[in-house]
């Protein structure tokens, strides 16, 4: 059982570590806009939302461990559904990235869901709160996003398996495992390292187009592995993106788009970023079944972003980092208590191991 110093240090570590991740992040993408002459406002927009994210989660989760992912969740969802299209720029019939932007807001609203699920104290509360996680895998299938409401069943799995699990260490490297993944594989597609047969599987699921901009990020990787093309300049290099009317520009992958365009020291940032995120939970003083129901959803956000571009909207990124925040803040009272994360989880009734 950890103590409150030992908790306050955890903290400190998480958070320079936090701040030095997204600080490289910020300065990486402005060394390789000078050199290639490319546009850094993306991606200083997508570090200052996650951060601005982050740093009000942790504030809303201290004063209010269940009120804050409870709003958060609801927002996600009235954002959806205010917004039906969730895509930047010109619209079209089908916006490309539609539908993994949808995906990835209502995959965080259900972890938003269960983890205020866990943190509420009174069982018919809880209940409610799953029902509404529940909920987001519905409204996924009105919209038509089939990822998201795959998402948003597995976050919600995942959460009410969280109960059970003894050592969330272990669990949080089976989440980094899942990423990597994922990742691993989109990145083998787009080398062209695959069965002809699956690549014709995924066209037939992504479209050939999909799959044409990850095989020019690939390409573009290799013309300068090091420093990419540049920040913002896929659009203008990659021949697939030049061939469609009304292009955004990206590869629709995060992965590869930080690979094309920072080259492999962005794509190592950007792993550093995710694997900084599962510390912080790890190390976290919430219970286990918050910091893994967050780990599950965010994990399911980056295998969204590894396929689609999800990340290139502002509302995703400032959920993730919201929802990061809220699962790693310690509330007031368990501090003016004096109590650890497993004492507060055993006196409302659900201990962080069952």
């Amino acid at each position: 059982m950890s103590g409150p110093d030992t908790d306050g240090e955890r903290r400190i570590v998480s958070d320079t570590a936090g701040v030095v991740v997204l600080g490289a992040c910020a300065a990486w993408s402005l060394i390789t806009a000078a050199v290639h002459d490319g546009r850094p406002e993306g991606v200083l927009l997508a570090v200052l939302a996650v951060a601005a994210g982050y740093a009000a989660g942790r504030i809303g989760g201290a004063l209010l461990p269940v009120g804050a992912p409870v709003a958060g969740a609801l927002a996600g969802i009235a954002l959806t559904v205010a917004v039906p299209h969730l895509a930047p720029g010109p619209q079209i019939a089908a916006p490309l990235g539609h539908a993994g932007a949808t995906a990835a807001v209502l995959t965080l609203s259900a972890g938003a869901a269960c983890c205020a699920a866990w943190a509420a104290p009174v069982p018919a509360v809880r209940f409610a709160l799953r029902l509404l996680a529940a909920g987001t895998a519905v409204l996924a299938a009105l919209l038509g996003s089939t990822s998201g409401v795959v998402t948003c069943l597995a976050v919600l799995v995942c959460s009410l398996a969280a109960g059970r699990i003894r050592h969330r260490g272990a669990a949080m490297a089976v989440l980094a495992t899942v990423a990597a993944v994922v990742t691993g594989l989109i990145w083998a597609v787009a080398a062209r390292a695959v069965p002809g047969r699956f690549v014709a599987a995924l066209e037939g699921r992504l479209t050939p187009h999909r799959v044409q901009l990850w095989q020019d990020a690939w390409r573009l990787l290799g013309d300068d592995t090091a420093l990419g093309a540049g920040p913002g300049r896929f659009g203008e290099l990659s021949a697939a993106s030049a061939h469609v009317l009304l292009s955004d520009g990206k590869p629709h992958s995060a992965p590869l788009q930080q690979a094309a365009e920072q080259g492999i020291v962005g794509v190592a940032l950007l792993a550093a970023a995710f694997g900084w995120v599962l510390y912080a939970l790890w190390r976290g003083p919430r219970p286990t079944p918050v910091a893994l129901t967050a780990g599950a959803a965010l994990t399911a956000l980056a295998a969204i972003a590894a396929i689609g571009n999800a990340l290139s909207f502002t509302a995703v990124s400032v959920g993730a980092g919201l929802l990061a925040g809220m699962a790693t803040a310690r509330p007031l009272a368990d501090e003016q208590a004096g109590r650890t994360p497993d004492m507060r989880a055993r006196g409302a009734g659900h201990t962080t191991a069952r």
